[in-house]
């Protein structure tokens, strides 16, 4: 799975380009599949995941061509494979074949999907949603997850929970059901919204797009597209955090400001923050690095949370950030009962934490870090991990890098133009 080898303790500084956003292209991807007509998806992430998938959808007999670095055209006429096993393990987005398959041709089997080891994620929502719909689910023995209906008729469907994925499989079966549908305490994050816009433009009629109640009348086909997907801010979070603990001076271009409110707020407590510049951000290397009280000169606190809040996706690197800071911070995950877990690395390379429980973690600093011998358990804990080891002391070696690359494009060439010194293993 590769390797990082890493000789940090230096500021890094330069520009990088945000890529586009991971999790809006998984979902326009698998939405290809409702159309025999062809949809060319521009500002594509090479990544594992985006590769993954297309490998699927070969696999059930679309056409995959690449028409320039990001930009590719999809087309899928008659569906005529089935969605590999081992495929469909390597990835958490496996399971957003399941709405556009069962809206296209009324059956969908599916080996349990994989992806991050973050705790538990239940499909529960996926199949309540579907059952709405007037499809029938059931998981086999085999674990296998088969959902069938003979006519996919709409539907007032309450979700459970604000799922994304759920809430995106259901958009995309509802799209070609019969009737209206009203998805109700939707997820409404951009990469959801994405998925939205991009089924508008094929045909679908969709309102409510950014909001926690969506309304869509079915129609008999959708046809083919162009969509852009939309800047990735994990990604920004995620260079901004780089620029935080080292200390350095990045510019960050191709950035949608408005996906960042939330994020700034997060960033402030810790004691950074960027200036805004057109479609660009600049974080200085001149920051206060002094973690925040709250008003009443209590503890802050950082915790996730649905769109608007705080993403969970980025509380893996502010948890890196908080140790280079100066103060206390408490870092409450509230969604994944395993996402903290990979605190016992950072303590290994000398931060000060203690993880009161599956969900909350105390971080103290500033510690110096030293290099060390750790391993990427998901794709965002893999990114705080590379962010630690350039901020540490020393040589380090981040291992199973196969997992962080499922999410960042060309991780080490843009590492290396803001003077990164990484190198990769296979």
């Amino acid at each position: 799975m590769g390797s990082y080898i890493i000789q940090g303790g230096k500021p890094l500084s330069g520009e990088v380009t945000a890529s586009g956003n991971k999790n809006a292209a998984l979902p326009c991807i698998a939405a290809t599949l409702l159309t025999d007509e062809a949809v060319v998806l521009k500002n594509l992430p090479e990544i594992e995941d985006v590769h993954i998938m297309f490998k699927i959808l070969q696999g059930l007999g679309s056409e995959v061509k690449r028409l320039s670095p990001g930009t590719y055209q999809i087309q899928t006429g008659d569906i005529s494979g089935t969605i590999d096993e081992v495929l469909a393990d390597l990835i958490r987005a496996s399971i957003l074949f399941a709405g556009p398959l069962l809206g296209r041709v009324g059956k969908v089997a599916l080996a349990p999907p994989g992806g991050d080891i973050i705790g538990l994620r239940r499909l529960d929502t996926h199949f309540l949603a579907f059952e709405a719909l007037g499809a029938v689910s059931q998981v086999t023995n085999d674990r296998y997850i088969v959902i069938e209906a003979a006519t996919l008729t709409g539907s007032d469907i309450f979700l459970d929970e604000a799922s994304v994925t759920a809430t995106e499989n259901a958009v995309m079966a509802a799209v070609l059901a019969g009737g209206k549908t009203v998805i109700r305490n939707a997820a409404s994050e951009p990469h959801v919204q994405d998925l939205c816009r991009m089924l508008s433009r094929m045909g679908a009629e969709i309102t409510g797009i950014g909001s926690n109640l969506i309304h869509i009348a079915g129609v008999p086909r959708l046809g083919g597209c162009e969509y852009t997907i939309g800047s990735d801010y994990m990604e920004i979070g995620s260079y901004i955090g780089l620029a935080a603990a080292t200390g350095g001076e990045i510019t960050i271009h191709g950035v949608q400001l408005e996906h960042l409110p939330m994020i700034r707020l997060g960033y402030k407590k810790l004691g950074i923050t960027w200036v805004e510049q057109g479609q660009s951000l600049h974080v200085p290397a001149h920051q206060s690095r002094v973690i925040c009280t709250d008003v009443s000169g209590m503890m802050t606190k950082i915790d996730d949370a649905p769109w608007p809040g705080f993403p969970a996706d980025l509380l893996s690197i502010i948890t890196v950030i908080a140790t280079q800071m100066q103060g206390t911070v408490l870092v409450h995950e509230k969604m994944f009962e395993s996402r903290m877990f990979f605190v016992d690395m950072l303590i290994r390379m000398g931060a000060f934490i203690v993880l009161c429980d599956p969900h909350r973690a105390v971080i103290s600093g500033p510690s110096r870090l030293h290099g060390a011998l750790v391993t990427s358990p998901d794709v965002r804990a893999g990114m705080a991990l590379v962010i630690a080891a350039l901020s540490a002391d020393g040589r380090s070696e981040i291992q199973n890098v196969f997992q962080i690359e499922r999410g960042y494009e060309d991780l080490c060439g843009k590492l290396h133009a803001l003077g990164a010194n990484i190198v990769r293993k296979d």
